[in-house]
Protein backbone atom coordinates (compact mmCIF):
# COMPACT_ATOMS: atom_id res chain seq x y z
CA UNK A 1 0.00 0.00 0.00
CA UNK A 2 0.37 2.26 0.33
CA UNK A 3 2.86 3.85 1.93
CA UNK A 4 1.07 4.12 -1.54
CA UNK A 5 0.47 3.64 -2.67
CA UNK A 6 3.94 5.33 -3.62
CA UNK A 7 2.51 6.00 -4.01
CA UNK A 8 -0.61 5.70 -6.31
CA UNK A 9 0.09 5.49 -7.31
CA UNK A 10 0.64 8.27 -7.32
CA UNK A 11 0.84 6.49 -6.60
CA UNK A 12 -0.77 6.26 -6.48
CA UNK A 13 -2.32 8.86 -6.79
CA UNK A 14 -2.01 7.95 -3.57
CA UNK A 15 -7.06 10.38 -0.37
CA UNK A 16 -12.15 13.88 7.04
CA UNK A 17 -14.82 12.83 9.24
CA UNK A 18 -18.39 13.29 8.17
CA UNK A 19 -20.96 15.27 10.07
CA UNK A 20 -23.07 12.17 10.46
CA UNK A 21 -22.41 8.45 10.47
CA UNK A 22 -24.37 8.13 7.25
CA UNK A 23 -21.67 10.07 5.41
CA UNK A 24 -19.32 7.11 5.36
CA UNK A 25 -17.28 6.93 8.56
CA UNK A 26 -17.00 3.24 9.25
CA UNK A 27 -15.26 3.21 12.62
CA UNK A 28 -14.07 5.44 15.43
CA UNK A 29 -11.54 4.75 18.16
CA UNK A 30 -9.66 6.70 20.79
CA UNK A 31 -6.46 6.23 22.76
CA UNK A 32 -4.82 7.76 25.79
CA UNK A 33 -1.72 6.56 27.57
CA UNK A 34 -1.33 5.47 31.17
CA UNK A 35 2.09 7.10 31.42
CA UNK A 36 2.35 9.71 34.13
CA UNK A 37 5.46 11.38 32.69
CA UNK A 38 5.17 14.22 30.21
CA UNK A 39 7.05 17.25 28.96
CA UNK A 40 3.79 19.14 28.49
CA UNK A 41 0.66 19.97 30.43
CA UNK A 42 -1.30 20.51 27.21
CA UNK A 43 -4.71 18.88 27.22
CA UNK A 44 -7.63 18.47 24.88
CA UNK A 45 -8.83 16.26 22.04
CA UNK A 46 -7.70 15.86 18.45
CA UNK A 47 -9.57 13.73 15.94
CA UNK A 48 -7.73 12.38 12.91
CA UNK A 49 -9.83 11.58 9.86
CA UNK A 50 -8.47 8.84 7.60
CA UNK A 51 -9.47 8.12 4.04
CA UNK A 52 -7.80 4.81 3.31
CA UNK A 53 -7.26 1.25 4.46
CA UNK A 54 -7.30 -0.26 7.94
CA UNK A 55 -3.52 -0.52 7.98
CA UNK A 56 -3.35 3.29 8.08
CA UNK A 57 -5.81 3.39 10.98
CA UNK A 58 -3.71 0.75 12.75
CA UNK A 59 -0.65 2.93 12.22
CA UNK A 60 -2.38 5.68 14.17
CA UNK A 61 -4.26 3.62 16.77
CA UNK A 62 -1.52 1.10 17.54
CA UNK A 63 1.58 3.09 16.73
CA UNK A 64 1.56 6.87 16.56
CA UNK A 65 -1.10 7.64 19.19
CA UNK A 66 0.31 5.44 22.00
CA UNK A 67 3.82 6.80 21.34
CA UNK A 68 2.53 10.39 21.29
CA UNK A 69 0.60 9.89 24.53
CA UNK A 70 3.77 8.86 26.34
CA UNK A 71 4.88 12.44 25.85
CA UNK A 72 1.46 14.12 25.97
CA UNK A 73 -0.76 11.97 28.20
CA UNK A 74 -3.40 14.68 28.61
CA UNK A 75 -4.09 14.98 24.88
CA UNK A 76 -6.68 12.49 23.66
CA UNK A 77 -6.28 11.51 20.02
CA UNK A 78 -9.09 9.70 18.20
CA UNK A 79 -9.41 8.34 14.68
CA UNK A 80 -12.29 8.11 12.24
CA UNK A 81 -12.05 6.28 8.94
CA UNK A 82 -13.80 6.28 5.60
CA UNK A 83 -12.65 2.84 4.49
CA UNK A 84 -10.97 2.90 1.06
CA UNK A 85 -12.08 6.52 0.67
CA UNK A 86 -15.46 5.41 -0.66
CA UNK A 87 -17.09 8.74 0.22
CA UNK A 88 -14.30 11.16 -0.69
CA UNK A 89 -16.47 13.40 -2.85
CA UNK A 90 -19.08 13.81 -0.13
CA UNK A 91 -16.37 14.38 2.46
CA UNK A 92 -14.72 17.19 0.53
CA UNK A 93 -18.12 18.78 -0.17
CA UNK A 94 -18.99 18.77 3.54
CA UNK A 95 -15.55 20.15 4.41
CA UNK A 96 -16.17 22.98 1.96
CA UNK A 97 -19.51 23.69 3.64
CA UNK A 98 -18.01 23.80 7.14
CA UNK A 99 -15.17 26.02 5.91
CA UNK A 100 -17.60 28.48 4.35
CA UNK A 101 -19.68 28.64 7.54
CA UNK A 102 -16.60 28.88 9.77
CA UNK A 103 -17.43 25.70 11.70
CA UNK A 104 -15.08 22.99 12.94
CA UNK A 105 -15.73 20.05 10.59
CA UNK A 106 -15.66 17.48 13.40
CA UNK A 107 -12.01 16.53 13.01
CA UNK A 108 -8.78 18.48 13.28
CA UNK A 109 -6.34 16.50 11.12
CA UNK A 110 -6.76 14.72 7.79
CA UNK A 111 -4.83 11.72 6.46
CA UNK A 112 -6.05 11.42 2.88
CA UNK A 113 -4.76 11.41 -0.66
CA UNK A 114 -6.90 14.42 -1.55
CA UNK A 115 -5.15 16.68 0.97
CA UNK A 116 -2.86 17.90 -1.82
CA UNK A 117 -5.60 17.52 -4.42
CA UNK A 118 -9.15 18.81 -4.11
CA UNK A 119 -8.76 20.21 -0.58
CA UNK A 120 -5.64 22.18 -1.45
CA UNK A 121 -7.12 23.52 -4.67
CA UNK A 122 -10.33 24.58 -2.94
CA UNK A 123 -8.38 26.42 -0.20
CA UNK A 124 -9.89 24.32 2.59
CA UNK A 125 -6.72 23.72 4.60
CA UNK A 126 -4.44 25.71 6.91
CA UNK A 127 -1.10 26.95 5.61
CA UNK A 128 1.79 25.16 7.34
CA UNK A 129 5.50 25.84 7.66
CA UNK A 130 8.40 25.28 10.02
CA UNK A 131 7.22 28.32 11.97
CA UNK A 132 4.27 26.35 13.38
CA UNK A 133 5.69 22.83 12.87
CA UNK A 134 9.40 23.15 13.59
CA UNK A 135 10.37 19.61 12.53
CA UNK A 136 9.13 20.37 9.03
CA UNK A 137 12.55 21.95 8.56
CA UNK A 138 14.07 18.44 8.61
CA UNK A 139 12.08 17.34 5.54
CA UNK A 140 13.63 17.80 2.06
CA UNK A 141 12.43 21.08 0.54
CA UNK A 142 11.17 19.39 -2.64
CA UNK A 143 8.94 17.08 -0.58
CA UNK A 144 7.60 20.00 1.45
CA UNK A 145 6.96 22.01 -1.71
CA UNK A 146 4.92 19.14 -3.15
CA UNK A 147 2.54 19.66 -0.22
CA UNK A 148 1.45 22.93 -1.86
CA UNK A 149 1.85 24.86 1.39
CA UNK A 150 -0.89 22.92 3.21
CA UNK A 151 0.24 19.29 3.21
CA UNK A 152 2.57 17.91 5.87
CA UNK A 153 4.50 14.88 4.51
CA UNK A 154 4.81 12.12 7.09
CA UNK A 155 5.67 8.91 5.24
CA UNK A 156 6.61 7.90 1.74
CA UNK A 157 6.66 4.86 -0.49
CA UNK A 158 7.51 3.95 -4.05
CA UNK A 159 6.83 1.16 -6.49
CA UNK A 160 9.72 -1.26 -6.88
CA UNK A 161 10.48 -4.21 -9.14
CA UNK A 162 10.41 -7.38 -7.05
CA UNK A 163 11.96 -10.60 -8.37
CA UNK A 164 12.68 -14.16 -7.31
CA UNK A 165 16.46 -14.21 -6.93
CA UNK A 166 16.56 -18.02 -7.11
CA UNK A 167 15.38 -17.78 -10.73
CA UNK A 168 16.45 -14.29 -11.80
CA UNK A 169 20.15 -13.57 -11.30
CA UNK A 170 20.27 -10.27 -13.18
CA UNK A 171 17.03 -8.29 -12.95
CA UNK A 172 16.27 -5.59 -15.52
CA UNK A 173 17.52 -2.13 -14.65
CA UNK A 174 15.60 -0.10 -17.22
CA UNK A 175 12.04 -0.13 -18.54
CA UNK A 176 13.26 -1.21 -21.96
CA UNK A 177 15.10 -4.16 -20.44
CA UNK A 178 12.06 -5.08 -18.34
CA UNK A 179 9.77 -5.17 -21.37
CA UNK A 180 12.24 -7.43 -23.17
CA UNK A 181 12.43 -9.71 -20.11
CA UNK A 182 8.64 -10.07 -20.02
CA UNK A 183 8.56 -11.28 -23.63
CA UNK A 184 11.48 -13.67 -23.12
CA UNK A 185 9.92 -15.15 -19.95
CA UNK A 186 6.23 -15.64 -20.78
CA UNK A 187 3.87 -16.07 -17.85
CA UNK A 188 6.43 -15.02 -15.25
CA UNK A 189 5.43 -11.35 -14.89
CA UNK A 190 2.22 -9.94 -13.43
CA UNK A 191 0.76 -6.55 -12.61
CA UNK A 192 -2.65 -5.76 -11.20
CA UNK A 193 -5.23 -3.77 -13.12
CA UNK A 194 -4.40 -0.09 -12.52
CA UNK A 195 -7.83 0.77 -11.09
CA UNK A 196 -7.35 -1.90 -8.40
CA UNK A 197 -4.01 -0.74 -7.04
CA UNK A 198 -1.13 1.68 -7.39
CA UNK A 199 1.59 -0.84 -8.17
CA UNK A 200 -0.14 -1.86 -11.39
CA UNK A 201 -0.98 1.76 -12.07
CA UNK A 202 2.71 2.64 -11.73
CA UNK A 203 3.68 0.04 -14.32
CA UNK A 204 1.03 1.28 -16.74
CA UNK A 205 1.88 4.98 -16.32
CA UNK A 206 5.59 4.24 -16.68
CA UNK A 207 5.03 2.51 -20.01
CA UNK A 208 2.78 5.34 -21.17
CA UNK A 209 5.30 7.98 -20.10
CA UNK A 210 8.02 6.29 -22.13
CA UNK A 211 6.15 7.43 -25.26
CA UNK A 212 5.52 11.01 -24.06
CA UNK A 213 7.64 14.14 -24.19
CA UNK A 214 8.90 15.64 -20.93
CA UNK A 215 6.39 18.48 -21.39
CA UNK A 216 3.48 16.04 -21.84
CA UNK A 217 4.52 14.08 -18.75
CA UNK A 218 4.70 17.25 -16.67
CA UNK A 219 1.31 18.59 -17.71
CA UNK A 220 -0.43 15.29 -16.91
CA UNK A 221 0.84 15.57 -13.35
CA UNK A 222 -0.72 19.00 -12.97
CA UNK A 223 -4.00 18.89 -14.87
CA UNK A 224 -6.29 17.05 -17.22
CA UNK A 225 -5.12 17.62 -20.79
CA UNK A 226 -6.80 15.92 -23.75
CA UNK A 227 -3.94 16.50 -26.18
CA UNK A 228 -1.35 14.95 -23.85
CA UNK A 229 -3.64 12.01 -23.06
CA UNK A 230 -4.05 11.40 -26.79
CA UNK A 231 -0.33 10.67 -26.91
CA UNK A 232 -0.96 7.55 -24.79
CA UNK A 233 -2.01 5.63 -27.92
CA UNK A 234 1.37 3.99 -28.57
CA UNK A 235 1.81 3.15 -24.90
CA UNK A 236 -1.53 1.37 -24.67
CA UNK A 237 -0.71 -0.52 -27.86
CA UNK A 238 2.52 -1.69 -26.23
CA UNK A 239 0.69 -2.81 -23.11
CA UNK A 240 -1.87 -4.71 -25.20
CA UNK A 241 0.97 -6.46 -27.05
CA UNK A 242 2.18 -7.88 -23.72
CA UNK A 243 -1.04 -9.86 -23.13
CA UNK A 244 0.39 -13.19 -24.42
CA UNK A 245 3.44 -12.82 -22.19
CA UNK A 246 2.08 -11.72 -18.81
CA UNK A 247 0.65 -14.06 -16.15
CA UNK A 248 -1.62 -16.73 -17.66
CA UNK A 249 -1.61 -14.97 -21.05
CA UNK A 250 -3.46 -11.88 -19.94
CA UNK A 251 -4.77 -12.41 -16.42
CA UNK A 252 -4.48 -9.28 -14.31
CA UNK A 253 -4.75 -9.71 -10.52
CA UNK A 254 -7.25 -7.59 -8.61
CA UNK A 255 -5.16 -5.41 -6.32
CA UNK A 256 -1.64 -5.06 -4.98
CA UNK A 257 -2.09 -7.86 -2.44
CA UNK A 258 -2.92 -10.50 -5.05
CA UNK A 259 0.32 -9.71 -6.86
CA UNK A 260 2.26 -10.16 -3.62
CA UNK A 261 0.49 -13.48 -3.07
CA UNK A 262 1.58 -14.73 -6.50
CA UNK A 263 5.17 -13.75 -5.71
CA UNK A 264 5.05 -15.39 -2.32
CA UNK A 265 3.67 -18.62 -3.78
CA UNK A 266 6.29 -18.72 -6.51
CA UNK A 267 3.64 -18.49 -9.23
CA UNK A 268 5.54 -15.67 -10.93
CA UNK A 269 9.14 -14.49 -10.95
CA UNK A 270 8.72 -10.72 -11.20
CA UNK A 271 6.22 -7.92 -10.52
CA UNK A 272 5.93 -4.24 -9.59
CA UNK A 273 5.14 -3.86 -5.86
CA UNK A 274 4.67 -1.07 -3.33
CA UNK A 275 7.77 -0.73 -1.16
CA UNK A 276 5.87 -0.54 2.14
CA UNK A 277 3.65 -3.55 1.38
CA UNK A 278 6.61 -5.60 0.16
CA UNK A 279 8.79 -4.88 3.20
CA UNK A 280 5.89 -5.60 5.56
CA UNK A 281 5.16 -8.89 3.75
CA UNK A 282 8.78 -9.97 4.12
CA UNK A 283 8.76 -9.10 7.82
CA UNK A 284 5.62 -11.20 8.29
CA UNK A 285 7.06 -14.10 6.29
CA UNK A 286 4.47 -14.12 3.50
CA UNK A 287 7.20 -13.15 1.03
CA UNK A 288 10.39 -15.24 1.32
CA UNK A 289 13.75 -13.53 1.78
CA UNK A 290 14.84 -14.91 -1.59
CA UNK A 291 12.52 -12.40 -3.26
CA UNK A 292 14.56 -9.24 -3.73
CA UNK A 293 13.79 -5.85 -5.19
CA UNK A 294 15.36 -3.19 -7.36
CA UNK A 295 14.35 0.02 -9.09
CA UNK A 296 14.28 0.55 -12.84
CA UNK A 297 15.14 3.73 -14.71
CA UNK A 298 14.39 5.50 -18.00
CA UNK A 299 11.80 6.10 -16.56
CA UNK A 300 11.59 4.81 -13.01
CA UNK A 301 8.40 3.62 -11.36
CA UNK A 302 6.41 6.19 -9.42
CA UNK A 303 6.40 7.02 -5.74
CA UNK A 304 5.17 9.73 -3.43
CA UNK A 305 4.86 11.03 0.08
CA UNK A 306 1.59 10.81 2.01
CA UNK A 307 0.39 14.14 3.37
CA UNK A 308 -1.57 15.29 6.41
CA UNK A 309 -3.73 18.41 6.37
CA UNK A 310 -5.27 20.69 8.98
CA UNK A 311 -8.77 21.97 8.08
CA UNK A 312 -8.84 25.76 7.92
CA UNK A 313 -11.64 25.96 10.52
CA UNK A 314 -10.31 23.19 12.78
CA UNK A 315 -10.30 23.76 16.54
CA UNK A 316 -7.36 23.01 18.86
CA UNK A 317 -4.76 23.82 16.23
CA UNK A 318 -2.00 24.21 18.83
CA UNK A 319 -2.58 20.59 19.88
CA UNK A 320 -2.63 19.50 16.25
CA UNK A 321 0.74 21.14 15.68
CA UNK A 322 2.16 19.26 18.68
CA UNK A 323 0.92 16.01 17.14
CA UNK A 324 2.37 16.88 13.73
CA UNK A 325 5.69 17.88 15.26
CA UNK A 326 5.83 14.54 17.04
CA UNK A 327 5.05 12.63 13.85
CA UNK A 328 8.01 14.38 12.20
CA UNK A 329 10.35 13.64 15.11
CA UNK A 330 12.82 10.75 15.07
CA UNK A 331 10.55 8.86 17.48
CA UNK A 332 7.47 9.41 15.33
CA UNK A 333 9.22 8.47 12.11
CA UNK A 334 10.54 5.31 13.74
CA UNK A 335 6.94 4.31 14.49
CA UNK A 336 6.00 4.89 10.83
CA UNK A 337 8.92 2.78 9.63
CA UNK A 338 8.12 0.00 12.10
CA UNK A 339 4.34 -0.13 11.67
CA UNK A 340 3.89 0.26 7.91
CA UNK A 341 7.46 0.15 6.54
CA UNK A 342 7.03 3.71 5.31
CA UNK A 343 10.09 5.64 4.17
CA UNK A 344 11.04 8.25 6.79
CA UNK A 345 10.59 11.76 5.43
CA UNK A 346 13.13 13.43 7.70
CA UNK A 347 16.88 13.21 7.27
CA UNK A 348 18.17 9.70 7.98
CA UNK A 349 20.98 11.31 9.97
CA UNK A 350 18.38 11.99 12.66
CA UNK A 351 17.07 8.40 12.71
CA UNK A 352 18.26 5.34 14.63
CA UNK A 353 21.07 3.55 12.84
CA UNK A 354 18.93 0.46 12.25
CA UNK A 355 16.19 2.51 10.54
CA UNK A 356 18.72 4.54 8.58
CA UNK A 357 20.33 1.33 7.30
CA UNK A 358 17.00 -0.18 6.24
CA UNK A 359 16.06 2.86 4.16
CA UNK A 360 19.50 4.02 3.01
CA UNK A 361 18.54 3.65 -0.66
CA UNK A 362 15.27 5.56 -0.33
CA UNK A 363 15.67 9.05 -1.75
CA UNK A 364 12.30 10.68 -1.16
CA UNK A 365 13.39 14.00 -2.64
CA UNK A 366 13.51 12.46 -6.12
CA UNK A 367 10.36 10.32 -6.15
CA UNK A 368 8.68 10.34 -9.57
CA UNK A 369 5.12 11.56 -9.09
CA UNK A 370 2.02 9.87 -10.43
CA UNK A 371 -0.62 11.46 -12.62
CA UNK A 372 -3.13 14.10 -11.54
CA UNK A 373 -6.18 12.34 -10.05
CA UNK A 374 -8.54 12.96 -12.99
CA UNK A 375 -5.81 11.92 -15.42
CA UNK A 376 -5.22 8.71 -13.47
CA UNK A 377 -8.94 7.97 -13.68
CA UNK A 378 -8.84 8.45 -17.45
CA UNK A 379 -5.82 6.15 -17.65
CA UNK A 380 -7.63 3.43 -15.72
CA UNK A 381 -10.70 3.67 -17.94
CA UNK A 382 -8.69 3.55 -21.14
CA UNK A 383 -6.64 0.61 -19.91
CA UNK A 384 -9.86 -1.31 -19.22
CA UNK A 385 -10.97 -0.66 -22.80
CA UNK A 386 -7.70 -1.02 -24.70
CA UNK A 387 -5.57 -3.64 -22.96
CA UNK A 388 -7.24 -6.78 -21.52
CA UNK A 389 -8.18 -9.26 -24.23
CA UNK A 390 -6.44 -7.29 -26.99
CA UNK A 391 -3.53 -8.50 -29.08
Amino acid sequence: MRIKRMLSAVAGTLAIAMFTAGCGVTSSTGSTASSTTSDSSASGTVTVFISGDTNVQDLWDKGIIPAFNKKYPKITVKTQIDLHGEHDQQTVAKLATSTKSGDDPGYQLVDAGWVTGQAAQANLLTKVSSSNISNLADVPSATVKAGLGVGVPYRASSVLLAYDSTKVSKPPKTLKALLKWIVKNPGQFAYNSPASGGSGGAFVSTVLDSYLTTKQQKVLRLEKNAAAEAAWKKGFAKLASLNPYVYQKGVYPNGNTQVLTLLGQGSIEMAPVWSDQFITAQKSGTIPSTVKYTQISDPSFTGSASYLGVPKTASNKKLVYKLLNFVLSAAGQKVVASEVSGYPVISLDKMDKSVAAEFKDANISSLRAGYYSEVASDMNDQWDQLVPGQQ
